[in-house]
């Protein structure tokens, strides 16, 4: 049994070793493991024990693990880490770093830590303590190892026994998102099940009536697939697999009902818990219609463990408050950073968990962040290492976008009396390229007269902000960001330009070349004569400053975290609010009031060409 425990110690110590690759990837809480020193240092009466052993029995796929543990040398820096799968093997691992001498590495890292005092105040002088964990089903068992000597130099102490789902395979965490036309939802989701294994599926119809099936196809990746450390070495971890499903000719605001399926090749069957959803309404139908915008709200654990310096602290609060006004919600624009795995590719899996609740029940639309997408050499238009390797991968697999190719990932999408037209910052958009030609294209096309709504959505700032680092560059943007489009924005009136990038909120006036259209903050009648840009990057990451600097466009500034949230009444009506995740309540508000006439007018720059013949 001893020298059991001792390979396992010894595998655990080879994962620890490779951890301190990513040390460069400083919003982590992960990377935050200095494991260059670990040791071996094994007690005979050091203990942990974790319980149940058996979770998910009444079909839940979270559910919380008490751990009892114990150390002869208790100290305030020991800590908890978490492994899943809870066997290391090191034949599963594919050494990265080039060095033919290096030891066999291991393909894991922990998947989340807490220090063992953290709600165990007396551990230090009583060498024992508990703590309440959260586990959510991803596709492995678990196991819980307690160190000492703190993030800086682990000592493994311990290593309990192991805990696991009923049904690690289980499907779970679906992800709605519009289809590439208005009547058509797609279902995304992730499973144990290879096509190898069981043919996935959609079982879905009206509520009430006669339901149908509807296949998905399967997509998933390996290591290979990853483009540096270190999502592609301690960060790795194999994302099972990511299942699409197209539900069609929907009728318009239709509730409708569903559940994830998969037919195992023996004949029997594997469910998911039945969801709902309401068809989109018809482009340019005339209904009250709510959307909810915000960028980098990443995740975090309801058990506060990973957190360091208080970072994505409030990203919790954002979705309970997306969860609690859910009824009063129709569709959700996530735009960019993601989750902040930033190549540890756990957190993906615990990023759906955490909006499950939101995603199963409306669209989660998303759009690409530097988090996301960025690393040299990979043609990324940023070249530094802000995705930890994951070079777009895992957002282009683990969600679903109406894009012509997921790897550019600019799409448009209508609802209702909207039209949207998401940006991908993180590729070329000036004039003259691909992305460029796409946008002017999506708000050329609009109808304004169906769907007089027109928003602009990307991550980066390319309009107007007053973050301190755009400040210290001269900008207030990000550099040849409106210079490009800021003519398109004018020629075809677009109403609204939001991003995120920036950890907080911030309101202009309606502006054309850095001159303020108008002066009223609250109530427009008419045409706007500009863009009103908007930074919705307080979701749930670190909050960034202002800079003292008075920017006379500015209208409101908020360092806080929140998002947006735009009611359209009718073809004539939209209100605009933004809420604070801390209570939900609005904190900043304006109203656009205006009839297709007034959309038609002639203003700078977007006049259309006339003729003086009768």
């Amino acid at each position: 049994m001893m020298r059991g425990l001792e390979l396992v110690f010894f595998a655990i110590l080879l994962v620890l070793a490779t951890l301190q690759v990513a040390n460069s990837h400083g919003e982590q809480p992960l990377s935050r493991i200095a494991v260059h020193n670990t040791r071996l240092q094994l007690f005979e009466n050091a203990d942990i024990k974790a319980s149940p052993s058996v979770l998910g029995l009444k079909g839940q796929n979270s559910e919380w693990v008490t751990l009892e543990y114990a150390s002869p040398n208790p100290s305030n820096d020991d800590w908890i880490g978490v492994f899943s799968p809870a066997n290391f093997s090191a034949s599963t691992c594919n050494p990265d770093d080039g060095s033919k001498q290096a030891p066999p590495f291991l393909c894991t890292a922990p998947i989340k830590y807490q220090y063992a005092n953290y709600s165990s105040p007396g551990y230090r002088k009583e060498g024992k303590g508990s703590l309440r964990l959260q586990l959510i089903n991803q596709r492995s068992d678990f196991s819980f190892v307690l160190f000492s000597g703190g993030l800086t130099n682990p000592k493994v102490v311990a290593v309990s026994n192991k805990v696991a789902f009923t049904n690690p395979n289980a499907p779970v965490y679906p992800r709605l998102a519009q289809g590439k036309i208005w009547n058509e939802m797609t279902v995304t989701w992730t499973s144990g099940y290879g096509i190898n294994e069981a043919e996935p599926f959609v079982e879905w119809g009206r509520k009430d009536g006669d339901h149908m099936r509807s296949p998905a196809g399967t997509l998933t990746f390996n290591r290979n697939s990853m483009c540096g450390a270190p999502a592609r070495t301690v960060g790795w971890r194999d994302p099972g697999f990511i299942h699409t499903s197209f539900l069609k000719e929907l009728w318009p605001n239709s509730v409708y009902t569903y559940k994830l399926g998969h037919k195992l090749f023996n004949g029997t069957y594997v469910w998911s818990q039945v969801y709902q959803f309401r068809a989109s309404p018809y482009p340019g139908q005339s209904s009250v219609q709510r959307v909810v915008i915000f960028g980098d709200m990443g995740k975090d654990e309801a058990d506060g463990s990973n957190e360091y310096n208080n970072f994505q602290r409030g990203s919790l609060n954002t979705t309970k408050q997306l969860i609690q006004d859910l009824k009063n919600i129709d569709i959700v624009f996530h735009i960019g950073d993601i989750c902040y795995a930033n190549g540890y590719l756990s957190q993906w899996d615990q990023f759906t968990a955490q909006v499950e609740p939101i995603a199963s029940t409306v669209p989660y639309m998303i759009a690409s962040g530097n988090h996301e997408r960025d690393w040299p050499g990979t043609g990324s238009f940023y070249g530094n290492s802000d995705s930890g390797g994951e070079c777009g991968v895992l957002a282009e697999t683990m969600f679903y976008v109406p894009a012509e190719n997921r790897a550019k990932f600019w799409y448009s999408t209508d609802y209702g009396m909207f039209r949207f037209c998401i940006a991908d910052t993180e590729h070329d958009w000036r004039e003259g390229t691909e992305q460029y030609k796409f946008i002017e294209h999506c708000l050329a096309s609009a109808d304004r007269q169906k769907q007089p709504w027109l928003i602009f959505l990307a991550h980066r700032v390319l309009g107007y902000s007053s973050a301190t680092w755009y400040a210290d560059q001269g900008s207030f943007e990000e550099p040849m960001g409106r210079e490009s489009l800021q003519k398109l924005w004018q020629k075809y009136k677009v109403d609204i330009a939001m991003y995120g990038h920036v950890h907080n909120y911030e309101r202009t006036c309606p502006i054309y070349q850095n001159i303020c259209t108008s002066k009223e903050k609250f109530f427009y009648k008419g045409t706007l004569n500009g863009t009103i840009h908007v930074v919705a990057g307080g979701g749930g990451a670190s909050l960034a400053d202002f800079t003292p600097i008075n920017t006379t466009w500015s209208y409101f500034k908020d360092h806080d975290y929140g998002f947006v949230k735009l009611t359209a009444f009718d073809h004539s009506n939209l209100l605009f609010e933004y809420k604070k995740s801390r209570d939900g309540e609005v904190y900043d508000s304006f109203k656009i009031s205006r009839d297709y006439r007034d959309i038609l007018a002639c203003t700078v720059d977007s006049c259309p060409s006339m003729t003086l013949a009768s």
